[in-house]
């Protein structure tokens, strides 16, 4: 299916605004690999500037799941320019490895969302969105054949990478400046999307990440998703997906679709 068409299993999940409750969790899913940890830390100023982050992030999401094929296209250039800057001791914005992790984990963080809220997918649509959502890691750079090419290869790659994952010091650090801002009217925002992101994580990964649980949070958690799952899917369409066609007609209007570099030089500090 061509990912233009409306058709297209990319553009109906990413539409969803139920995908903004995996903000944290694809986040600290990226961190968690010391390459990328590191590179955020010394290229990246998301945690002193939360708001321009999400901005950054939803542009990629969006330009490259919902734009056209001129805007995926600038959305590409734009974001592999920066990532040409972002080197150091120890890690490459460009290494295959970690363009295919950044792109694994918003593949994933989507998937999760919309089969907890929304519903399971019915035959042949996970293998449709998994191959369509390709360009998530493609945007940034990957060759198209690294993208694993069947639900089951993607399992595989994704548990192998699981064990492999070491949360350190850098992103702690990292993780505590998402859900602590220096803003501190974000903090209840913050603190909702710190909880939902404890429910999302792998207990290994939660505690790691020093995100306190329990047995009452679990279930605060399981009913929360329980109601979630029974209300969401009854709000109409359009208005589920109003949240991405404001966006996508805000930046339009205002040059969104500029390099960054162009609008504001500091915004080029950001990362996907």
């Amino acid at each position: 299916m061509d990912r233009s068409s409306d058709q297209s299993m990319l553009r109906r999940v990413q539409a969803e605004s139920g995908l903004l409750a995996g903000a944290g969790y694809a986040i600290l899913l990226q961190i968690a690999h010391p390459s990328v940890a590191q590179g955020v830390s010394d290229h990246s100023d998301f945690t002193s500037r939360p708001l321009d982050r999400l901005r950054g992030t939803l542009f990629y999401l969006y330009g490259t799941a919902l734009g056209t094929d001129e805007e995926r296209a600038r959305v590409r250039a734009i974001v592999h320019a920066m990532h040409r800057k972002v080197r150091g001791p120890g890690y490459d914005a460009l290494d295959p490895e970690l363009l295919l992790w950044v792109g694994a984990t918003l593949y994933r963080s989507g998937e999760r969302l919309h089969e907890l809220v929304i519903g399971e997918f019915a035959s042949g649509e996970r293998e449709a969105f998994l191959r369509e959502a390709s360009v998530y890691a493609t945007a940034l750079g990957l060759p198209e054949e690294a993208w694993p090419s069947t639900p089951e290869e993607f399992e595989a790659y994704w548990e192998r990478s699981l064990a492999n994952l070491d949360v350190g010091p850098v992103a702690r650090e990292l993780a505590n400046g998402v859900f602590r801002p220096r803003n501190r009217l974000l903090w209840p925002l913050t603190c909702a999307q710190r909880f939902l992101t404890g429910g999302l994580l792998p207990n290994e990964l939660r505690r790691d990440f020093g995100i306190p649980w329990s047995a009452e949070k679990q279930r605060r958690f399981d009913r929360l998703i329980r109601v979630t799952r029974a209300v969401y899917p009854r709000i109409p369409r359009p208005v589920r997906t109003l949240p991405s066609k404001l966006y996508l007609r805000s930046m339009r209007r205002h040059g969104g679709w500029k390099a960054p570099g162009a609008r504001r030089r500091r915004g080029a500090r950001r990362l996907v």
